[in-house]
């Protein structure tokens, strides 16, 4: 199998490809003729990229290419990622997003965002980012899809905000139950705040399932605590929160929603957390387990919502190379992958208060004792290179 696949790899990704398509196919009907599912295995093993390419080789793999099975297919076999960062620099402009590899803070693809606001990232799931854009003193929050992989685009219908409420929280996932993608948010009144630093339970929270036509209000958020990230973490059918419900004492907890049941979850950190500074503790996703990296230690929660089965899997070292963090008081992981790779936020305090966290990508070479450090300009969000298309994600069985 692997031969035939580098046969047509090769094939794909010749020079000729765009300028001689007659002896593209003439080099195509030479090959040895494939059962279906032989070559559905190999072309699921495929880059997106190449993938669209194949599309122009015939009907069948046209249809192939583009069937909702064969994107799931696709996706659970994916080994890559991009990274994605938005340019808000120029306020009354159109917004750039950006799309960078692993590799290099060169960008690889951009697109202008038709926006007249904040743009921000809601969250990402199976290789589509969620982005919202709210307006000063507008009582809207605009939410779109966009899976940068395969350019494809969705506008969902607004979130309407009461009177002087904002973002506090939001999440993008998937409910493997009902076969449907949801978004939530939790908005929050602008002025509530406890002296200690502590929001109170009143909220509202809203979600928006794909293919309907508006956003429903659902029993309010039970927690009461300071959100130390806006971005839930999608595992599982359920949406994540690190939430921190004393400020001064450094208390943390996860607070969960159940995208099929819309419940609500409290999950417990490992006992070894103890009381920990909120600029070294994260919470992300390593090989579709909550994740908790909590300075250089990496935590997996191996059992979804049971405490007893964090175990904690490796530490991360990793260098302060002095041309990243002559400026920098605070570095610490914000995301982990399977190559050794990790990307680091580094800032000043003011720069974490803020929201203007730079993002590093950190590998290191433990056979030379080599490392490699390259800088982005902006927050970035990961995202899977996948074929689903946001466009379809309502009427599709995945």
């Amino acid at each position: 199998m692997k031969s035939i696949q580098i046969r047509i790899f090769s094939v794909v990704c010749s020079p000729s490809l765009s300028t001689n398509r007659r002896n593209l196919i003439g080099t195509l009907t030479s090959l040895p003729t494939l059962p279906l599912d032989l070559i559905i295995e190999i072309l699921s093993r495929l880059p997106v990229k190449q993938l669209l390419q194949l599309r122009c080789v015939c009907k069948l793999w046209k249809s192939l290419i583009s069937d909702s099975k064969f994107a799931k297919k696709h996706l659970h076999l994916s080994t890559t990622y991009t990274l994605h960062g938005i340019d808000n620099q120029n306020y009354y402009s159109k917004h750039v997003l950006k799309s960078y590899s692993l590799n290099s803070s060169v960008s690889i693809a951009q697109i202008h965002l038709p926006s007249n606001g904040y743009v921000r990232f809601l969250g990402s799931c199976n290789g589509v980012l969620c982005l919202g854009e709210e307006e000063d003193g507008g009582d809207l929050f605009l939410v779109r899809l966009w899976n940068p992989s395969i350019r494809k685009f969705k506008e969902l219908p607004p979130v309407r905000k009461p009177h002087s409420y904002h973002l506090g929280m939001s999440g993008f996932g998937y409910n493997p139950i009902s076969d449907n993608y949801k978004v939530v948010v939790v908005l929050l009144p602008s002025d509530n705040v406890e002296d200690n630093g502590n929001y109170f339970s009143e909220n509202e929270v809203k979600v928006h399932t794909l293919g309907t036509d508006s956003w429903k209000s659902v029993s309010v958020f039970p927690f009461a605590g300071v959100f130390v990230q806006q971005l839930g973490q999608y595992v599982s059918g359920t949406i994540n929160w690190l939430v921190c419900t004393d400020i001064m004492q450094g208390q943390y907890f996860i607070a969960s929603v159940d995208l099929g049941k819309e419940s609500y979850q409290k999950v417990l950190l490992p006992d070894d957390s103890g009381e920990v500074d909120n600029y070294i503790l994260r919470l992300s996703v390593f090989r579709d387990c909550l994740c908790l990296i909590f300075g250089e230690d990496v935590w997996v929660m191996k059992e979804y919502g049971n405490k007893e089965s964090w175990i904690k899997l490796f530490t991360i070292s990793y260098v302060r190379d002095h041309h990243c963090t002559s400026s920098c008081y605070i570095i610490h992981p914000t995301y982990i992958f399977e190559d050794d790779r990790v990307l680091l936020s580094c800032g000043s305090y003011r720069e974490c208060i803020d929201g203007t966290w730079k993002h590093i990508s950190y590998r290191c070479n433990c056979k030379n004792g080599t490392s490699k450090f390259i800088e982005f300009e902006h927050m970035l969000e990961v995202c899977i290179e996948s074929l689903i298309s946001p466009c379809h994600l309502s009427n599709a069985r995945m």
